[in-house]
């Protein structure tokens, strides 16, 4: 999962905290700056902080990033890495973010150090 779709899965998770929706919600209005309300990369992120433990939107925010190129934009990747680094150091310690990749699917869980299990 690209940089950009694990901080957006892992801010709607952590919303409570008040710099993490202040980040959050600075990065999801420069993705409707940069692809419009309409899009469908928008559009994904709506539905996915409706079920934000979803795996299939989860999926569905990757796969829309991943179309428009989101991911490889400096200033959202930038915003991204900011938002994964006050998740991180939330007020309960570090959080965990696990992404186990096992073929085509990504599953999301946790809290403690990142950690990537590519079985």
């Amino acid at each position: 999962m690209d940089p950009l779709t694990m901080a957006i899965v892992s801010a709607l998770t952590n919303l409570s905290q008040v710099a993490i929706k202040d980040s959050y919600e600075g990065l999801k209005s420069l993705i409707i700056r940069k692809f419009g309300q309409q899009s469908k990369v928008v559009q994904a992120v709506n539905d996915l902080q409706a079920n934000p433990n979803s795996p299939a939107r989860q999926a569905v925010v990757g796969e829309e990033v991943a179309a428009v190129k989101a991911h490889e934009d400096a200033e959202l990747l930038s915003l991204a890495k900011d938002l994964l680094a006050k998740i991180q150091a939330g007020p309960a310690g570090k959080n965990v973010i696990t992404q186990n990749v096992k073929g085509d699917h990504n599953i999301i869980a946790g809290s403690g150090d990142i950690h990537v299990d590519r079985r």
